[in-house]
């Protein structure tokens, strides 16, 4: 297979990798708008080589379009303009109504399969490209019958090569549940470190006193703005929805320490450990490779 791959950092390099390991990429060209990022894909081997654009699409199998969500909405239709009608387009958008919106009028909207790889890191760019990122994390297809069967069947056939688990959903369903089990979680750790910051003015503190817990949760704030702007503005009316909802339950939380309600703090938390068997079922979901 000939693939290209437009955008070449984390979620893109990645991919990158685990089909040239699978031995399904033969050659892999890449696109870039960063020249950095061209030389040091092509340097760590992630790419073969790097090509313009028009150039790099024209004898592609597959094109992967792994650019933050916003320049993906006129990435996607360039990309649809030049290809001819054997070329397989994806993205791998955290967001799908807007970009499925964008194309959905386009002679080649077949070509297309929507399509978002759940899994990453908070790191960005070519350096952080992982191979077996993907293995046993599921990726979402979206609005599968505004595309050709047999250009669905390939994506799903890629990604369980990868060993990933493909499900299916409509556009605006994969955005309002993305928006409570991803985005918020990212809105939460980016106003945790925003909280630590303005209360902590002595980093020392946060350095001698931080433990595991604060670590882990706010990982997600060392998150690339670049990405997480744009997936915030776009995916606005679900992600607001679930802000709201976090907002009136960290009130209520905060309502019964500031009451001196034991009791009632003992049970909420004690209810709300049962999240550690949803998490426990999904690890082992994930160990089985389901």
């Amino acid at each position: 297979m000939n693939l290209t791959v437009v955008g070449l950092g984390l979620i893109g390099g990645s991919l990158a990798k685990d089909l040239r390991s699978k031995g399904i990429a033969k050659h892999i060209i890449g696109v870039d708008k960063n020249p950095d990022h061209c030389n040091k894909a092509k340097e760590l081997g992630i790419i073969d080589e790097f090509q313009p654009l028009d150039k790099a699409v024209a004898n592609a199998d597959l094109v992967i379009v792994s650019v933050p969500v916003n320049a993906t909405l006129k990435v996607l239709t360039m990309v649809l303009d030049l290809i001819d009608d054997k070329t397989v387009v994806m993205d791998v958008g955290s967001t799908k109504s807007e970009i499925c919106k964008v194309v959905e009028n386009h002679p080649r909207r077949k070509n297309y399969v929507a399509n978002h790889p759940i899994a990453g890191t908070e790191y960005s760019g070519p350096v952080a490209a992982i191979e077996g990122l993907y293995d046993k994390k599921t990726t979402i297809i979206c609005d599968q019958d505004k595309s050709d069967p047999k250009a669905v069947l390939l994506i799903k056939v890629l990604h369980e090569a990868i060993g990933m688990h493909v499900i299916h959903m409509e556009a605006e369903e994969h955005d309002r549940h993305i928006a409570y089990v991803s985005h918020l979680s990212h809105v939460i750790s980016y106003v945790l470190g925003k909280t630590v910051l303005e209360i902590e003015k002595d980093e020392t503190n946060i350095f001698e006193l931080a433990g595991s817990g604060f670590a882990s949760t706010a990982r997600l704030a060392k998150s690339n703005p670049d990405m997480w702007t744009p997936i915030f503005m776009q995916n606005k009316k679900s992600l607001l929805k679930a802000v709201d909802e976090y907002q009136k339950n960290l009130q209520e939380f905060r309502d019964l320490i500031a009451g001196d309600d034991e009791k009632a703090l003992y049970n909420e938390i004690g209810r709300i450990n049962d999240i550690r068997r949803v998490l426990e079922g999904l690890a082992l979901k994930r160990a089985q490779g389901n």
